[in-house]
């Protein structure tokens, strides 16, 4: 493998641990950064493991090592970092565990799904002084990197309102899977893709929750589906998302509203932006950086070379987003975040 960078003499160790189909992205990335090297792979059987290491690393060389005991993997394998690709409500269990094995961490999103459980690892992330990052897509890219800063900086004046959806075919896409399941998945699909275009919401605005209501749709299923959400943020920011889970065609959008212009995104992937001001649509705005994945800034941190995109401080937000959400559509009520 050629390409090898130094991280005390040698590349950045990674593992895996969860070996669905996620996983997969996870491991073609690690695969191409020349700064890591997949050492160890774990999931609940080895049946399960060999089957992925099969699809997606058969002629990587040398092979991972092959686990089905988290535990286990970190004495034996001594990875200097994990990506945890589990079911949801593990999250919080695996993420402790890999932080006190001495791992810096990439989490799937969401990072947990309780907001006291996003606080209790926010802490042993402190302790650690670990990297922790979440595997989201667009605060990797340079159009959100440029619209929080235009918002930062009030290029277009103050933001006041942000609109968007996403819709995509997820309730027959995930049926039968545990991500239907509330036990292990923790939620639908607000928790599962709707997290992405909720985190862009709340990683752009930069901001606690002040307020929320939600309206919410099973279509006869344990968990969302369908939801409509209002939400307030502390500094005064108002938004409306709609998330869609029966959809056959995927999409996303959402729009930054300012005093002086808007913003028009891809909330989704960042695979596309418009830029209005007083004038009109921007015809070439200076859209500055490179794209990278959450992978790849994950590495680039553990190196030194860049800060991380994502951290716990967005995933307890999202937690409290999502804790204000389900309150709000069982109660009927608003809902405000339990902090502290």
């Amino acid at each position: 493998m050629a390409g090898q960078k130094k991280h005390g003499g040698r590349k950045v160790r990674v593992a895996i641990l969860g070996c669905g189909g996620m996983a997969g992205a996870h491991a073609g990335r690690f695969r191409a950064n020349p700064d890591a090297e997949i050492v160890a792979l774990c999931d609940v059987t080895q049946e399960k493991v060999r089957a992925f290491l099969d699809r997606h690393l058969k002629d990587y060389s040398p092979a991972p090592q092959v686990f089905t005991d988290p535990a286990e993997m970190y004495e034996t394998a001594r990875p200097d970092a994990v990506a945890i690709v589990t079911p949801h409500t593990l999250h919080f269990q695996h993420g402790m565990q890999a932080l006190d094995a001495g791992c810096h961490v990439l989490m799937e999103k969401p990072m947990v799904t309780d907001s006291r459980q996003a606080r209790e690892l926010a802490k042993k992330v402190k302790k650690t002084g670990k990297i922790f990052v979440i595997g989201y897509n667009t605060p990797c890219s340079p159009e959100f990197a440029y619209l929080r800063e235009t918002i930062r900086k009030q290029r277009l004046g103050r933001l006041e309102m942000v609109c968007g959806y996403l819709s995509q075919g997820w309730m027959k896409g995930t049926l039968g899977t545990w991500r239907q399941d509330p036990r292990l998945s923790g939620g639908g699909q607000a928790y599962d893709s709707g997290a992405h275009l909720l985190n862009s919401l709340c990683w752009s605005v930069e901001s606690d929750i002040e307020e929320v209501f939600a309206y919410v749709d099973n279509h006869g299923t344990p968990v969302d589906i369908n939801s409509v959400i209002a939400v307030k943020f502390v500094n005064g920011v108002m938004a409306s998302i709609g998330v869609n889970g029966n959809s056959p065609g995927g999409g996303a959008f959402m729009v930054f509203i300012f005093d002086g212009g808007r913003i028009e995104i891809d909330g989704w992937g960042a695979g596309w932006m418009n830029v209005f001001d007083r004038n009109g649509k921007v015809k070439y705005p200076v859209v500055p950086g490179v794209a990278q994945s959450p992978n790849d800034n994950f590495i680039d941190a553990i190196l030194g070379r860049a800060e991380p995109r994502t951290s716990v401080v967005n995933g307890i937000v999202q937690s409290d987003l999502m804790d204000a959400i389900y309150e709000s559509a069982r109660t009927g009520r608003p809902a405000r975040p339990r902090r502290g």
